[in-house]
């Protein structure tokens, strides 16, 4: 049996995207750890150099950690549409520009998608894919990932989340991600979104809700 190290205190959340730094903080609320983001601390952001959303997990967390002294947590996520041959999947973010905004980055998808004629749900199939990646100072890491399956839609649908969640249907759903709720998306009786799944093994291995 895999040993963990249970993850306490002050924990970097290695992020600069206030989306993402807003959705780990709900994740995190339940046990007790005192949270402050690599934005916050004035920490740059590395280069993702990595080939694989691990890689570029690991790097941002490594890079937190050894410049903060704490442990850091750090998630690479994306998009990945089967249409497209896997794009936008590791450069989800940079489709977004330097300002991250997404809605020509989704704009773009649907745009890639229509020249491909690509127009039927069978041939709009795509996945999520979150990594999440805890690093401390002296070394050690923990790799979790979660993956989500669904459909890209036509036009983009709801104001909730962020990134591509207005483009992306999960199996099993009638709404996009940016039509559900934070709590439908992460509850604790079955995780939806790819982020959320990847947590709860998180917190299943390194968490540890306060007495």
């Amino acid at each position: 049996m895999t040993s963990h190290r249970i993850l306490s205190g002050k924990v970097v959340i290695a992020t600069h995207n206030q989306g993402k730094l807003r959705e780990m903080r709900e994740l995190l609320a339940p046990y007790g750890i005192d949270l402050v983001s690599a934005g916050e601390l004035g920490l740059p952001e590395p280069d993702e150099t990595g080939y694989m959303f691990s890689e570029n997990a690991a790097i941002k967390a490594v890079a937190a950690a050894q410049a903060s002294g704490l442990p850091a947590l750090a998630d690479d996520s994306g998009i990945c549409v089967d249409a497209l041959d896997g794009a936008p999947g590791l450069f989800s973010a940079n489709w977004a520009g330097p300002g991250k905004d997404f809605k020509p980055a989704m704009a773009r998808v649907l745009a890639e998608l229509a020249k491909r004629g690509a127009t039927t749900p069978a041939q709009r199939r795509a996945h999520f894919v979150s990594a999440l990646v805890i690093a401390w100072p002296d070394g050690n890491q923990e790799l979790f990932e979660g993956r989500v399956f669904g459909e890209v839609v036509d036009a983009p649908r709801g104001t909730g989340g962020f990134g591509y969640n207005p483009i992306f249907k999960p199996d099993g759903h009638a709404q996009t991600f940016a039509e559900m709720s934070s709590t439908m998306k992460s509850g604790d009786a079955e995780a939806l979104s790819h982020r959320a799944r990847a947590f709860a093994q998180l917190a299943a291995a390194c968490l540890r809700t306060p007495a």
